[in-house]
């Protein structure tokens, strides 16, 4: 099942948003994935040829269980919580550059690998994230490194747009993003919780 939409978060950890020469934004910085982009475990990545420089993000999704709307306090965002996933916000980083919005850099078909959700734990901060390229670790931080964390997320996302059971809020990726090549295989672990693993081919 596809969410109904997918809230994604940008500059969300100090090291990532400095290692693209960003500053970290005073407030969450906001975009959206569309459903069509989503895949599964072993489902392909598709290096789309309307890019050249494709990289991969791993991050800590939350699939939200009930509906919260502009009402909804920090506590009551926190209770809303159905679920955690591990996400891939796959980018074409060219594209992310040179359109001034980042729907296609973002949105391409095969751009957000997707886990099968997991428990949620009692402590949020505690959540270990590792990104594997060929069995390498190139990413690895918890959701205590965030910049914004979880249930503030929820809850600022929520003030002027409605979450509905089943929508996924990714909430960012840490330092280690780089550029992917066919036949890497890609492996975002949320330890103990979620995993997804998907090849990399080339596009047509």
């Amino acid at each position: 099942m596809r969410p109904t939409k997918i809230v994604c978060v940008g500059r969300n950890y100090v090291e990532h948003a400095r290692e693209m020469g960003n500053d970290v934004p005073k407030q969450p910085l906001l975009f959206l994935k569309p459903p069509s982009a989503v895949i599964r475990e072993g489902e392909g990545i598709v290096l789309h040829p309307i890019s050249t420089h494709i990289e991969f993000e791993g991050e800590i999704g939350v699939i939200v269980g009930s509906r919260l709307s502009k009402a909804a306090s920090e506590a009551e965002a926190r209770a809303a919580i159905g679920g955690i996933v591990a996400v891939n916000d796959v980018t074409a980083r060219d594209l992310q550059r040179t359109d001034g919005q980042w729907a296609r850099a973002k949105g391409l078909d095969t751009f957000c690998p997707l886990g099968e959700p997991g428990a949620v734990p009692e402590d949020l901060d505690g959540i270990q994230l590792i990104t594997r390229v060929n069995g390498e670790v190139c990413q690895r931080a918890s959701g205590a490194d965030m910049v914004f964390k979880i249930p503030f997320l929820l809850h600022y996302i929520s003030q002027f747009l409605t979450l509905e059971p089943g929508d996924l809020v990714a909430t960012g990726t840490p330092a280690g993003t780089r550029p992917l090549k066919a036949g890497d295989q890609v492996e975002v672990e949320l330890v103990g919780i979620s995993r997804v693993s998907n090849p990399v081919v080339a596009g047509t």
